[in-house]
């Protein structure tokens, strides 16, 4: 049975005062924003610099296919691309930057990449 944690079980509050952390924004607002730099550019610098030097759009067409929760068809249609082509971009991105867009762990991982440098107010 699972029971819920009434106020005397919660954390002491810390810096950010009562607030909880229920969403990441609040969890990368208190990562220093020199960490957050130095993340975002392990994660996207091989697309962004593809991008620049071949204009690919890799660094779009992941933002639009994670915000389609990975769907193939709703990605391609965002994008008015073929299927074939979407699924080829993301075969760029896994190769150039050796995560796996199939797995739940490296999709976070290039979420976060893609918010971390935003101002906190829009993350």
């Amino acid at each position: 049975m699972v029971r819920m944690r009434d106020s005397a079980d919660a954390p002491a509050p810390d810096a950010y005062g009562d607030a909880y952390a229920d969403s990441y924004a609040l969890l990368l607002a208190a990562v220093p924003e020199r960490t957050r730099w130095s993340f975002r550019e392990r994660m996207l610098g091989p697309l962004e610099e593809y991008d620049s030097s071949r204009q690919a759009e890799l660094l779009h067409t992941l933002e639009v296919f994670l915000s389609c929760s990975g769907s193939w068809s709703r990605s391609a249609t965002r994008l008015h691309v073929h299927v074939n082509t979407l699924r080829y971009r993301i075969r760029r991105i896994e190769d150039l930057t050796g995560r796996d867009l199939g797995t739940l762990e490296d999709r976070v991982d290039f979420f976060l990449a893609l918010r971390a440098t935003r101002p906190a107010s829009t993350l």
